[in-house]
């Protein structure tokens, strides 16, 4: 399954972004309003500077305290962020994410930023992938 195929199968391929020197506080309410575990830094909507996640803030808390939430985010995102096309394979990504222990990977094609999936996108995908294949299998020995 190709990784464009995911981003179809997606409710809205609209990527949740936050600006650069956004304070963390405001990153945390932006992921918890819109219920999601990951939120790009891009000042324009299209290119990646940075991604932060609830893992990146709660690590933050515990090791600062409270007091963090008035730092940037450009301090606690991941700048080298992981990417992937829309022509990746399913099995390719999710091998990168496992191996890079990070749950959340833009999407880009032609240079801009198209979409986000997650590890959960992934996996449902080759669930779904599974199902069918082992349907049509068992269709095959029953002869239907």
């Amino acid at each position: 399954m190709l990784v464009q195929q995911i981003l179809n199968s997606k409710p809205a391929a609209e990527v949740v972004t936050v600006k650069p020197g956004s304070t963390i506080a405001e990153a945390a309410a932006v992921l918890s309003g819109r219920r999601i575990g990951a939120v790009v830094i891009s000042a324009d909507g299209k290119t990646v500077d940075g991604i932060l996640s609830e893992r990146d803030i709660v690590r933050e808390l515990a090791r600062s305290g409270s007091g963090c939430l008035i730092g940037l985010v450009d301090d606690l995102m991941t700048k080298h962020v992981v990417g992937c096309h829309t022509d990746d394979m399913a099995d390719d990504v999710l091998t990168k994410m496992t191996e890079g222990r990070f749950r959340h990977m833009p999407v880009v094609k032609d240079g801009e930023m198209v979409g986000l999936i997650s590890i959960g996108d992934v996996v449902k995908a080759r669930l779904s992938e599974l199902s069918m294949e082992k349907e049509a299998l068992t269709g095959m020995i029953m002869g239907s």
